[in-house]
């Protein structure tokens, strides 16, 4: 590998010159990578809910629909509302009362049913239905087009709209979660670091990789608004370290030899060994994260993945690169390092490893039961800001119309009308059910069929499909919603085989069961993964056990502690958090083993050997949870979007406990288990060829 730093040091200009000619493209491709906004939409293609939306799009031309609430406007204002809303570009049609009659006709005439979902108090509300999915940029650009054309009094509902709000939360707040990012960075590393300038360099590395990383994921199509808002403040945390491990080796090879040239080869060919097998169990996290059938997973995963591989690369050329055209400024900005050494530490961990093994078990188990009993939610719109329009617009909904949620149900064209509203008759009575509409519902006694426009029946039933409309008062992921859309299904299978229900609720309910299933798998996958990794890192058999075991019980302790503050987290970071928290710091663990193994195979007592395994670690271990801290905990305090603020907030908390499970447990457990750890090493050819003759004091 010293060839290669060779390599890297000869051509630094040219290295240089090319890594800001790619800025260019990888710009371009970062603008041109669309960003969805919709979480539902990552859910499997082939069950029924994702299916029935498909259907909608291909057989009614829409994926999406809104309810607009109307307070305080007449009738005949009502009418001019909705001609213009119908104006608006990608509104394919909207419904009230003047899509059946004519507003000469009392309202009054209106079937008692129809009358009471569509009116409350001086409060209308009509249907809008959308030629374009739910969270497509079509669908988004009308929603802001019909609030410019409504007015104050007019309320906007529904998932399109809750879609919308958090596009345009979210591009005001990214920019700023990387400012804050890089700037509680440059804090962290100014105390750790020993130049007043290598933060900069640091920073202008690593930026330069998130910025190829964000702008080669155009050849993804897309991207998810969380992959966006995270993937930068990750990359950062996640590989800080490396490019802290290629400086301070710098620093060595320099006192080792005169010509800073050679010795910045010699850090490389150092540091590429090195970084290379610390981001493979970093890499193997976020791989993990592929194995979800909820495709966020993959989404977030994959570009997580390679934004490590483009921190490695950028780690050994630019970085390197940008050092040596400035290590005269480097050089004159060298200060001694504000971080103290924490001498003693090793010893005192050591000499208290029985009360810090006590508390492993005292804590294990509290943490374990918080861990499998933290509340999560399920309803994507209930932690955003209550002033969103969307959110004042679904409060409206439900104070005016008792009406929490919206489902859709396809039936076949060829249900004969009686069984169909006999059907609707039985989804009436089920619990929370407001209402149920269809072209059925219209054909009553007060509305003869020729009298019902057919641009309207157009809407609601083609030769194939035929769509009603049902009002639930529950709240979406509800307990109550889920078992309802039990029971309307089940009502529905039994008339129509091929029917479905689709909508927000149903989707969401999928949503709770898929997530549950990929909770294990991820778990799984991560775990075994790393196991095997750490397995053949160390050709023992018991380290994997204790170092997951004791990164798993700190992935317990942060899971476990909103249970006891009674914090409610989002789903996905149910799924994710364990999963990158164990790849990101697994690394900690690694780092102190490698000096332990290597401390105990030269024959150094079991004592001093975990003593000067963890006195020489913790600093890096320090400094490396402190940037991952740094890199996160900010944007988690900032954000207004909770997904992102609780599972920025949950990395930065998994950081700071995995360091100091890893400084004080994971020596404790050398100390108990060190007898089982030295009789399970398997040794290497090398290792049994160094050992002849040679007695290791176990």
């Amino acid at each position: 590998m010293e060839n290669f730093g060779k390599g890297v040091v000869k051509l630094r200009i040219p290295i240089l010159i090319l890594s800001l000619a790619l800025l260019v493209p990888a710009f371009f491709g970062y603008v041109n990578t669309r960003v969805n906004y919709d979480i539902l939409s990552y859910l499997p293609g082939e069950i029924e809910t994702m299916a029935g939306q498909d259907i909608l799009v291909d057989e009614f031309g829409t994926g999406a629909f809104s309810m607009m609430v109307v307070e305080g406007m007449e009738p005949k204002d009502v009418v001019k509302l909705k001609s213009d809303i119908e104006k608006v570009d990608h509104v394919e049609k909207v419904i009230w009362y003047d899509s059946v009659m004519d507003i000469s006709v009392p309202m009054e005439m209106m079937p008692d049913e129809i009358y009471e979902a569509f009116n409350s108090g001086n409060a209308t509300m009509m249907a809008i239905i959308f030629s374009e999915t739910t969270s497509a940029d079509k669908t988004m650009e009308a929603i802001a087009d019909i609030r410019q054309t409504a007015g104050k009094n007019c309320f906007l509902s529904g998932m399109s709209a809750v879609v919308t709000d958090t596009k345009n939360l979210s591009e005001r707040e990214a920019p700023v979660y990387v400012c804050i990012a890089v700037l509680l960075s440059c804090v962290v590393l100014s105390l750790t670091m020993d130049s007043f300038l290598i933060p900069f360099i640091f920073l202008a590395s690593i930026g330069m990789a998130i910025i190829y990383n964000l702008g080669s994921n155009v050849f993804m199509g897309e991207i998810s608004y969380i992959t966006k808002a995270l993937s930068a403040v990750l990359q950062l945390g996640v590989t800080m370290d490396y490019s802290i491990f290629l400086w301070h080796s710098y620093q060595e090879k320099k006192q080792e030899s005169s010509d800073k040239k050679e010795a910045m080869a010699k850090a490389i060919g150092e540091t590429v060994t090195s970084v290379v097998s610390s981001s493979m169990t970093t890499v193997t996290g976020f791989i993990a994260l592929c194995f979800m059938s909820f495709t966020l997973g993959m989404d977030l995963g994959v570009v997580m993945a390679k934004g490590v591989v483009f921190g490695v690369i950028a780690c050994v050329t630019i970085l390197p690169s940008m050092i040596l055209v400035f290590d005269r400024a480097l050089e004159k900005t060298r200060h001694k390092p504000l971080l103290p050494d924490m001498k003693g530490a090793g010893a005192f961990v050591t000499g208290h490893y029985k009360i810090f093994a006590v508390l492993f078990l005292v804590i294990l188990l509290p943490a374990l039961y918080g861990y499998r009993n933290t509340t999560v939610y399920y309803n994507l719109d209930e932690t955003l800001p209550k002033d969103l329009p969307s959110i004042i617009a679904n409060d409206k909904l439900n104070e005016n119309f008792d009406m929490n949620a919206t489902h859709m149900l396809l039936l076949s064209a060829e249900l004969p009308a009686k069984e169909v509203r006999s059907m609707a008759e039985e989804m009436k009575a089920v619990d929370g059910v407001n209402w149920v509409l269809g072209l059925n519902s219209l054909k009553g006694a007060a509305i003869p069929d020729e009298m019902i426009p057919n641009d309207l029946k157009e809407s609601l039933m083609n030769e194939n499909w035929q769509l009603l409309l049902i009002g639930s008062q529950y709240k979406v992921a509800s307990k109550e919603v889920n078992s309802q859309c039990d029971e309307l299904s089940a009502i529905c299978k039994s008339y129509d085989r091929k029917g479905m229900l689709v909508g927000e609720a149903p989707c969401t309910k999928d949503l709770i069961e898929i997530t549950d299933k990929d909770f294990n798998t991820v778990s799984v996958v991560s775990i075994g993964v790393i196991f095997v990794i750490i397995l053949l890192v160390f050709k023992s058999l018991s380290l994997p056990v204790i170092l997951v075991s004791v990164i798993e019980m700190a992935i317990f302790v942060n899971m476990g502690i909103p249970y006891y503050t009674e914090t409610e987290i989002p789903f996905i970071a149910s799924v994710v958090i364990g999963t990158i928290q164990l790849g990101a710091t697994v690394d900690y663990a690694i780092l102190m083993t490698t000096r332990y193994k290597k401390e105990r195979l030269a024959g150094v007592e079991k004592k001093e050997a975990v003593a000067t395994a963890c006195q020489t670690s913790v600093k890096s271990i320090v400094v490396s949870a402190l940037s991952f801290f740094a890199a996160t905990f900010g944007v988690g305090l900032y954000s207004n979007i909770d997904m992102i603020s609780s599972l920025c907030t949950l990395m930065a908390r998994g950081a700071l406990i995995s360091m100091v499970s890893v400084i004080c447990i994971l020596p404790s457990m050398f100390m108990v288990f060190d007898a089982v750890i030295m009789k399970g090493h398997v040794k290497s050819k090398k290792e049994k060829q160094n050992n002849i003759g040679q007695e290791v004091v176990l």
